[in-house]
């Protein structure tokens, strides 16, 4: 017997424990009964489907929303949303932008494109006390556990849920299936980043509930999908007249890619507008042409370049069935699209100074708003090989309102700030020469480059076959641009066509087969704080922990898993703990995790408590001496899962682990 397991078989779980002498942050008398990892076959043990006839995915986007959806008789039919009512020209309606407004009591009123001209038409009087929210998404991944509990109170996340998709899904699917749908019949998908920490993923999950999309009794109604990993399983159903080959040196759809990046997607976004009218997309029930050319054991990239987050993740194939192994963990970070916003506010400011935008912005929030769509769609129109400048629209608002601040006039300021490539037009325009333009987009970029090559650098990241790019940023030629020169054809980069709904037709085929990802890799190492025998000069003597005579190391950290380990589908951790008294009716266990690899105690550098392990133990007692619960994680799925029984009765304990409550 090993001295762990030793400990285990005098110690008990006890919430109640008193602290050690060393200030422990966790409860020494934590010791785990019998651990042991197992890997299911997880063909033979995935969980058995709930009975659904549809599945609505929700592509929940930093700069834009939408939905689509499937019917489990028809697979390979994909439908899209309706077309919001609003829309900019030359940008697609078939998402809408991810923006909501709340009147000035805070109830929500409208999201979307009806948030944004709502908002427009308000009187600048009446503005200021409404309150409206946009690309605020990556809130949930940068902001503490505590600040996103007051978010999820104030509601905005449940009101975009119940208030735009839940009804308008449903609606839609009567329509189109000519019956009438319940709740029960849908299984929901929610995209968020693969980069996205367990917080933010229960965040939306929490969301979902309280939006009634599914009941808290039917977990399983709703699934997590990993933005990436849903393009990575909609690329494989690609025909090669669906996207663009860029490092083809042969012409494919009637252009050569090496000769115009720009003109690759001009000519696909026509392509998609001129079938758009159906709004439905047929997915061959076979794998595409491009994938039929690999083999058992090739590698590929997903650059997932969304408004807010770019995302990557490495898969291999494994044939026959043609399942996906996620070969390094999941990186990436917030280099979206919207950073370029950030620099041409940063311009703004510097050419009109701080003070009157930060007064513009308050006073006349409506045309700021104009403003910024303005410059949305000349950035689209950004491009390695323009010549000729690019005019941004400046509202007369803006205009007025700079000279009523100033005393002078936007010509006058421009020719005061010493930025010679911003020039101003009689018509009211601001004209950028295409390298000021390409410059907004230059800090955003690099860091995506720099991410791509570390990212190449790795040993598991070799010999890649494909590097598919996606989301609504790779329509870039800029971008293109950057990663093509960083590759050097060392692997060849694929765009699908729409590029901005692959995340949202890949989300819908996992909806309808979930067990397509069987092997994925930890984030981050999970484990709990325990106690172990004291070992002299092993352990460190301010960890000791004296107790009915024998000495224990407490702090202890006892790894579930590893960061960067691989979890198949379906594979389990068990750990089995015990109440100390038999009246006790809940075990709470404190979970800490590191971006570490390695871990020795719970106090090491880098350690966080970051979820918490709840066992309610009342009602399922027994004769028995020592009750033993035995606990099961699940760590391969997109969430962390968690079940447990009472051994000596053979009862299923209530078990789940809250990752809010930190």
């Amino acid at each position: 017997m090993t001295e762990k397991e030793s400990a285990m078989d005098n110690m008990t779980a006890d919430a109640a424990s008193t602290a050690s002498p060393a200030k422990s942050q966790g409860d020494p008398g934590i010791t785990p009964l019998s651990p042991s990892h197992s890997v299911k076959d997880s063909d033979q043990n995935e969980q058995s489907k709930p009975s659904f006839t549809v599945v609505v995915a929700i592509d929940f986007g930093t700069t834009s929303s939408g939905y689509a959806y499937s019917f489990t008789k028809e697979p390979e039919c994909i439908h899209i949303m309706r077309r919001w009512e609003g829309g900019d020209p030359g940008v697609s309606n078939q998402k809408t932008p991810t923006t909501i407004l709340l009147t000035p009591d805070k109830k929500f009123h409208s999201f979307g494109y009806a948030a944004r001209d709502f908002y427009h038409d308000l009187d600048p009087s009446e503005s200021k006390h409404w309150l409206y929210l946009e690309k605020f998404k990556m809130k949930l991944h940068t902001t503490a556990v505590n600040t996103l509990k007051k978010s999820f109170e104030s509601h905005w996340s449940f009101n975009i849920l119940k208030g735009e998709y839940n009804p308008n899904a449903r609606l839609e699917l009567s329509d189109q299936a000519g019956t009438e749908f319940s709740n029960e019949d849908v299984r929901w998908v929610i995209t968020v980043p693969a980069i996205w920490k367990q917080p933010a993923k229960q965040f939306m999950r929490e969301a979902a509930y309280k939006a009634g999309l599914v009941s808290r009794d039917n977990p399983d109604q709703l699934i997590i999908a990993l933005e990436p990993e849903a393009a990575s399983i909609y690329c494989r159903k690609l025909r090669l007249h669906q996207m663009i080959d860029l490092t083809s040196k042969t012409a494919m759809n009637g252009y050569s890619p090496t000769e115009n990046v720009g003109a690759a997607m001009t000519q696909a976004k026509e392509h998609v507008r001129r079938n758009r009218q159906s709004r439905t997309f047929l997915v061959e029930n076979v794998i595409g042409e491009l994938w039929s050319e690999l083999e058992e054991g090739d590698r590929y990239v997903v650059m997932d370049c969304g408004g807010g987050t770019v995302d990557l993740t490495v898969h291999q194939i494994r044939l026959p069935e043609g399942h996906l192994k996620e070969l390094y963990k999941a990186s990436g970070g917030p280099y979206g699209s919207i950073g370029v916003d950030y620099e041409f506010e940063k311009l703004l400011r510097q050419i009109f100074g701080p003070d009157f935008i930060d007064q513009f912005k308050i006073k006349r929030p409506a045309a700021w708003v104009d403003l910024m769509i303005a410059f949305e769609s000349r950035k689209r129109a950004a491009a390695p090989d323009r010549s000729n400048p690019l005019n941004i629209n400046l509202p007369f608002s803006f205009i007025d309102y700079y000279k009523k601040f100033r005393g002078h006039s936007v010509e006058h300021a421009l020719r005061k700030s010493n930025v010679d490539f911003v020039k101003w037009s009689s018509q009211g325009m601001l004209r950028m020469n295409p390298d000021a333009m390409n410059a907004l987009f230059k800090p955003t970029i690099d860091h995506i480059i720099q991410h791509l090559s570390e990212l190449f650098e790795k040993p598991e990241v070799s010999n890649i076959k494909f590097l598919f790019l996606v989301g609504g940023f790779a329509e870039s030629p800029l971008l293109q641009h950057a990663v093509q020169n960083m590759l050097q054809g060392r692997s060849r980069i694929i765009i699908p066509h729409d590029v901005g709904l692959t995340i949202l037709k890949g989300a819908v085929l996992f909806g309808l087969d979930p067990g397509v990802i069987k092997v994925r890799r930890s984030p981050l190492t999970y484990g709990v704080g325990v106690l172990n025998r004291y070992v002299e000069g092993k352990h460190p003597p301010d960890k000791m922990l004296v107790k009915d005579g024998t000495r224990w190391c407490t702090d202890v950290f006892d790894t579930f898993i590893s960061a960067d380990q691989s979890v198949a589908l379906g594979e389990t951790v068990k750990r089995s703990y015990t109440p100390a008294k038999p009246s006790q009716q809940v075990i709470v266990i404190h979970i800490y995790c590191s971006e570490r690899e390695e871990v020795k105690f719970i106090s090491d550098p880098g350690v966080r408590k970051c979820g918490t392990l709840r066992l309610d133990v009342g009602g399922t007692e027994s004769l028995a001496a020592r009750r033993e619960i035995q606990t099961i994680m699940q760590f391969g799925d997109t969430e962390i899962r968690a079940m447990a029984v009472d051994v000596a009765t053979s009862r299923s304990v209530k078990a789940s682990i809250d990752f809010l409550s930190q």
